[in-house]
Protein backbone atom coordinates (compact mmCIF):
# COMPACT_ATOMS: atom_id res chain seq x y z
CA UNK A 1 0.00 0.00 0.00
CA UNK A 2 1.39 3.39 -1.03
CA UNK A 3 2.17 5.70 1.86
CA UNK A 4 0.12 8.91 1.73
CA UNK A 5 2.18 11.97 0.87
CA UNK A 6 0.83 15.29 2.15
CA UNK A 7 1.89 18.84 1.27
CA UNK A 8 1.12 21.45 3.95
CA UNK A 9 1.13 25.22 3.44
CA UNK A 10 1.63 27.75 6.22
CA UNK A 11 3.71 25.54 8.50
CA UNK A 12 5.04 28.63 10.26
CA UNK A 13 1.57 29.26 11.69
CA UNK A 14 -0.40 27.72 14.53
CA UNK A 15 -2.31 25.11 12.54
CA UNK A 16 0.24 24.21 9.86
CA UNK A 17 2.79 23.52 12.59
CA UNK A 18 0.51 21.02 14.34
CA UNK A 19 -0.66 19.39 11.11
CA UNK A 20 2.96 18.62 10.22
CA UNK A 21 3.59 17.07 13.62
CA UNK A 22 0.41 14.97 13.37
CA UNK A 23 1.32 13.68 9.92
CA UNK A 24 4.80 12.71 11.04
CA UNK A 25 3.43 11.00 14.16
CA UNK A 26 1.26 8.79 11.92
CA UNK A 27 4.18 7.88 9.69
CA UNK A 28 3.07 9.81 6.62
CA UNK A 29 5.43 11.67 4.32
CA UNK A 30 4.87 15.34 5.11
CA UNK A 31 6.25 18.22 3.06
CA UNK A 32 5.93 21.65 4.65
CA UNK A 33 6.05 25.07 3.04
CA UNK A 34 5.77 28.71 3.99
CA UNK A 35 6.94 32.05 2.68
CA UNK A 36 10.21 31.80 4.62
CA UNK A 37 11.97 29.11 6.66
CA UNK A 38 10.48 28.44 10.09
CA UNK A 39 12.11 27.76 13.43
CA UNK A 40 11.13 24.11 13.10
CA UNK A 41 13.48 21.65 11.44
CA UNK A 42 11.10 19.57 9.36
CA UNK A 43 12.63 16.76 7.33
CA UNK A 44 10.96 18.08 4.19
CA UNK A 45 10.55 21.85 3.92
CA UNK A 46 10.32 23.96 0.77
CA UNK A 47 9.85 27.76 0.77
CA UNK A 48 6.89 28.77 -1.42
CA UNK A 49 5.10 32.04 -2.15
CA UNK A 50 1.43 31.16 -2.73
CA UNK A 51 0.87 34.51 -4.49
CA UNK A 52 3.32 33.45 -7.22
CA UNK A 53 1.60 30.95 -9.56
CA UNK A 54 4.90 29.79 -11.06
CA UNK A 55 6.30 29.06 -7.59
CA UNK A 56 3.15 27.15 -6.61
CA UNK A 57 3.15 25.10 -9.81
CA UNK A 58 6.84 24.23 -9.60
CA UNK A 59 6.96 23.37 -5.89
CA UNK A 60 3.77 21.33 -5.61
CA UNK A 61 4.30 19.53 -8.92
CA UNK A 62 7.76 18.50 -7.76
CA UNK A 63 6.33 17.28 -4.45
CA UNK A 64 3.54 15.39 -6.29
CA UNK A 65 1.39 14.91 -3.14
CA UNK A 66 -1.77 12.88 -2.64
CA UNK A 67 -3.25 15.67 -0.50
CA UNK A 68 -2.62 19.39 -0.02
CA UNK A 69 -3.67 20.81 3.36
CA UNK A 70 -3.82 24.56 2.81
CA UNK A 71 -3.28 26.29 6.16
CA UNK A 72 -1.53 29.43 4.89
CA UNK A 73 -3.65 32.59 5.12
CA UNK A 74 -3.69 36.24 6.04
CA UNK A 75 -5.47 36.24 9.42
CA UNK A 76 -4.81 39.74 10.85
CA UNK A 77 -8.44 40.87 10.68
CA UNK A 78 -8.09 44.59 11.45
CA UNK A 79 -4.95 45.12 9.38
CA UNK A 80 -6.69 43.44 6.46
CA UNK A 81 -8.96 46.49 6.15
CA UNK A 82 -5.90 48.55 5.16
CA UNK A 83 -4.31 45.98 2.85
CA UNK A 84 -7.18 44.58 0.79
CA UNK A 85 -5.17 43.85 -2.36
CA UNK A 86 -2.43 42.02 -0.48
CA UNK A 87 -4.93 40.04 1.60
CA UNK A 88 -6.87 39.03 -1.52
CA UNK A 89 -3.67 37.94 -3.27
CA UNK A 90 -3.01 35.54 -0.37
CA UNK A 91 -6.45 34.32 0.72
CA UNK A 92 -8.23 34.25 -2.64
CA UNK A 93 -5.79 34.31 -5.56
CA UNK A 94 -3.18 32.25 -3.71
CA UNK A 95 -5.80 29.63 -2.92
CA UNK A 96 -6.82 29.56 -6.60
CA UNK A 97 -3.20 28.88 -7.55
CA UNK A 98 -3.12 25.89 -5.21
CA UNK A 99 -6.51 24.61 -6.39
CA UNK A 100 -5.32 24.81 -10.01
CA UNK A 101 -2.29 22.61 -9.39
CA UNK A 102 -4.35 20.18 -7.28
CA UNK A 103 -6.71 19.81 -10.24
CA UNK A 104 -3.80 19.18 -12.61
CA UNK A 105 -2.35 16.54 -10.27
CA UNK A 106 -5.78 15.09 -9.37
CA UNK A 107 -4.98 15.29 -5.66
CA UNK A 108 -7.21 16.09 -2.70
CA UNK A 109 -7.26 19.57 -1.16
CA UNK A 110 -8.23 20.62 2.35
CA UNK A 111 -8.91 24.36 2.67
CA UNK A 112 -9.15 25.97 6.09
CA UNK A 113 -11.86 28.64 6.24
CA UNK A 114 -13.68 30.63 8.89
CA UNK A 115 -17.02 31.58 10.44
CA UNK A 116 -16.28 35.07 9.10
CA UNK A 117 -17.73 34.08 5.71
CA UNK A 118 -21.17 34.59 7.32
CA UNK A 119 -22.71 37.85 8.52
CA UNK A 120 -22.61 36.83 12.19
CA UNK A 121 -26.19 37.84 12.88
CA UNK A 122 -28.91 36.00 14.81
CA UNK A 123 -28.40 33.13 17.25
CA UNK A 124 -28.89 30.08 15.04
CA UNK A 125 -25.75 27.99 14.49
CA UNK A 126 -24.44 28.15 10.93
CA UNK A 127 -24.61 24.83 9.08
CA UNK A 128 -21.82 23.82 6.68
CA UNK A 129 -23.84 23.63 3.48
CA UNK A 130 -25.88 26.83 3.72
CA UNK A 131 -24.88 29.45 1.18
CA UNK A 132 -26.24 32.72 2.61
CA UNK A 133 -22.84 34.36 2.82
CA UNK A 134 -22.44 38.02 3.75
CA UNK A 135 -18.96 38.65 5.17
CA UNK A 136 -18.61 41.72 7.35
CA UNK A 137 -14.98 42.54 6.55
CA UNK A 138 -12.13 42.10 4.08
CA UNK A 139 -10.76 39.05 5.85
CA UNK A 140 -14.10 37.24 5.66
CA UNK A 141 -14.70 38.28 2.06
CA UNK A 142 -11.30 37.05 0.87
CA UNK A 143 -11.64 33.77 2.75
CA UNK A 144 -15.02 33.27 1.08
CA UNK A 145 -13.40 33.93 -2.29
CA UNK A 146 -10.87 31.25 -1.39
CA UNK A 147 -13.69 28.82 -0.59
CA UNK A 148 -15.32 29.49 -3.96
CA UNK A 149 -12.00 29.05 -5.77
CA UNK A 150 -11.68 25.57 -4.27
CA UNK A 151 -15.30 24.52 -4.75
CA UNK A 152 -15.49 25.81 -8.33
CA UNK A 153 -12.19 24.21 -9.38
CA UNK A 154 -12.12 20.82 -7.66
CA UNK A 155 -14.28 17.81 -6.93
CA UNK A 156 -11.96 16.24 -4.35
CA UNK A 157 -11.99 18.92 -1.66
CA UNK A 158 -12.74 19.54 1.99
CA UNK A 159 -13.61 23.07 3.13
CA UNK A 160 -13.31 23.20 6.92
CA UNK A 161 -14.52 26.31 8.76
CA UNK A 162 -13.08 26.99 12.20
CA UNK A 163 -13.27 29.81 14.76
CA UNK A 164 -11.41 31.31 17.72
CA UNK A 165 -8.17 29.45 16.97
CA UNK A 166 -5.39 28.84 19.47
CA UNK A 167 -2.16 26.86 19.20
CA UNK A 168 1.40 26.81 20.45
CA UNK A 169 3.05 28.26 17.37
CA UNK A 170 1.65 31.80 17.15
CA UNK A 171 -0.36 34.53 18.81
CA UNK A 172 -3.93 34.05 20.02
CA UNK A 173 -6.55 35.19 22.54
CA UNK A 174 -5.23 32.98 25.35
CA UNK A 175 -1.69 34.30 25.06
CA UNK A 176 -3.04 37.85 24.89
CA UNK A 177 -5.09 37.37 28.08
CA UNK A 178 -2.14 35.84 29.93
CA UNK A 179 0.18 38.64 28.81
CA UNK A 180 -2.32 41.29 29.92
CA UNK A 181 -2.71 39.57 33.29
CA UNK A 182 0.98 40.23 33.92
CA UNK A 183 0.40 43.98 33.48
CA UNK A 184 -3.09 44.62 34.86
CA UNK A 185 -5.37 43.32 37.59
CA UNK A 186 -8.62 44.01 35.70
CA UNK A 187 -9.81 43.73 32.11
CA UNK A 188 -12.90 44.43 30.03
CA UNK A 189 -13.87 41.63 27.62
CA UNK A 190 -16.76 41.55 25.16
CA UNK A 191 -19.71 39.37 26.13
CA UNK A 192 -21.99 39.62 23.07
CA UNK A 193 -19.84 37.75 20.54
CA UNK A 194 -20.63 34.04 20.85
CA UNK A 195 -18.74 31.01 19.52
CA UNK A 196 -16.46 28.12 20.49
CA UNK A 197 -12.64 27.93 20.54
CA UNK A 198 -10.59 25.64 18.29
CA UNK A 199 -7.35 24.04 19.54
CA UNK A 200 -5.04 23.44 16.58
CA UNK A 201 -3.63 20.27 18.14
CA UNK A 202 -7.11 18.71 18.17
CA UNK A 203 -8.04 20.11 14.76
CA UNK A 204 -4.88 18.74 13.15
CA UNK A 205 -5.94 15.20 14.07
CA UNK A 206 -9.33 15.70 12.44
CA UNK A 207 -7.77 17.12 9.27
CA UNK A 208 -5.50 14.11 8.88
CA UNK A 209 -8.50 11.85 9.55
CA UNK A 210 -10.28 13.63 6.70
CA UNK A 211 -7.29 13.32 4.38
CA UNK A 212 -7.50 9.55 4.83
CA UNK A 213 -11.06 9.52 3.41
CA UNK A 214 -13.03 10.60 0.37
CA UNK A 215 -15.89 12.15 2.37
CA UNK A 216 -15.57 15.47 0.57
CA UNK A 217 -17.52 18.67 1.17
CA UNK A 218 -18.03 21.52 3.61
CA UNK A 219 -17.51 20.96 7.34
CA UNK A 220 -17.46 22.95 10.57
CA UNK A 221 -14.92 22.04 13.23
CA UNK A 222 -14.39 23.66 16.62
CA UNK A 223 -13.98 22.09 20.02
CA UNK A 224 -17.11 20.73 21.70
CA UNK A 225 -18.56 21.97 24.99
CA UNK A 226 -21.21 24.43 23.87
CA UNK A 227 -21.18 28.08 22.84
CA UNK A 228 -19.57 30.77 24.96
CA UNK A 229 -18.67 34.46 24.85
CA UNK A 230 -15.15 35.87 24.79
CA UNK A 231 -15.86 37.05 28.37
CA UNK A 232 -16.64 33.50 29.50
CA UNK A 233 -13.56 32.22 27.70
CA UNK A 234 -11.38 34.80 29.45
CA UNK A 235 -12.81 33.89 32.86
CA UNK A 236 -12.03 30.21 32.29
CA UNK A 237 -8.51 31.03 31.10
CA UNK A 238 -7.72 32.92 34.30
CA UNK A 239 -9.38 30.26 36.44
CA UNK A 240 -7.36 27.42 34.94
CA UNK A 241 -4.15 29.47 34.94
CA UNK A 242 -4.69 30.40 38.61
CA UNK A 243 -4.58 34.10 37.79
CA UNK A 244 -6.40 36.56 40.04
CA UNK A 245 -8.11 38.93 37.61
CA UNK A 246 -11.23 41.07 37.68
CA UNK A 247 -12.96 40.58 34.32
CA UNK A 248 -15.81 42.93 33.42
CA UNK A 249 -18.24 41.93 30.66
CA UNK A 250 -18.95 44.68 28.11
CA UNK A 251 -20.84 44.84 24.84
CA UNK A 252 -19.00 45.27 21.56
CA UNK A 253 -20.41 48.80 21.39
CA UNK A 254 -19.16 49.59 24.90
CA UNK A 255 -15.74 48.13 24.17
CA UNK A 256 -15.29 50.39 21.15
CA UNK A 257 -15.29 49.76 17.44
CA UNK A 258 -12.35 48.04 15.83
CA UNK A 259 -11.34 48.70 12.24
CA UNK A 260 -13.03 45.49 11.08
CA UNK A 261 -16.56 44.55 12.09
CA UNK A 262 -16.74 41.31 14.09
CA UNK A 263 -19.51 38.70 13.93
CA UNK A 264 -21.77 38.44 16.97
CA UNK A 265 -22.85 34.91 16.06
CA UNK A 266 -19.92 32.56 15.49
CA UNK A 267 -21.90 29.45 16.45
CA UNK A 268 -20.95 26.65 14.06
CA UNK A 269 -23.09 23.51 13.72
CA UNK A 270 -20.67 20.56 13.73
CA UNK A 271 -23.16 17.68 13.49
CA UNK A 272 -22.02 16.85 9.95
CA UNK A 273 -18.74 15.55 11.38
CA UNK A 274 -20.48 12.78 13.31
CA UNK A 275 -22.87 12.10 10.44
CA UNK A 276 -19.85 11.35 8.24
CA UNK A 277 -18.05 9.20 10.78
CA UNK A 278 -15.49 11.70 12.07
CA UNK A 279 -14.62 12.04 15.75
CA UNK A 280 -15.60 15.44 17.20
CA UNK A 281 -12.95 17.55 18.89
CA UNK A 282 -12.76 17.33 22.72
CA UNK A 283 -14.50 19.88 24.93
CA UNK A 284 -12.93 23.32 24.88
CA UNK A 285 -12.30 23.37 28.65
CA UNK A 286 -10.25 20.19 28.29
CA UNK A 287 -8.46 21.65 25.27
CA UNK A 288 -7.64 24.81 27.26
CA UNK A 289 -6.24 22.73 30.12
CA UNK A 290 -3.98 20.74 27.79
CA UNK A 291 -2.93 23.90 25.97
CA UNK A 292 -1.90 25.66 29.18
CA UNK A 293 0.24 22.61 29.99
CA UNK A 294 1.70 22.69 26.48
CA UNK A 295 2.79 26.32 26.83
CA UNK A 296 3.87 25.62 30.44
CA UNK A 297 1.63 28.05 32.26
Amino acid sequence: MKLMKVFVTGVGGQLGHDVMLELVSRGYEAIGSDLAPTNDTYDHYIPMDITDPDSVQAVIRQADPDVVIHCAAWTAVDLAEEKENLVRSINATGTQHIADVCKALDCKMIYISTDYVFDGQGQTPWVPDQKDYAPLNIYGQTKLEGELAVANTLDKYFIVRIAWVFGRNGNNFIKTMLNLSNKYDSLRVVCDQIGTPTYTLDLSRLLVDMAETEKYGYYHATNEGGYISWYEFACEIFKQANKSMTVTPVTTAEYGLSKAARPFNSRLDKSKLVENGFTPLPHWQDALSRYLQEIEV
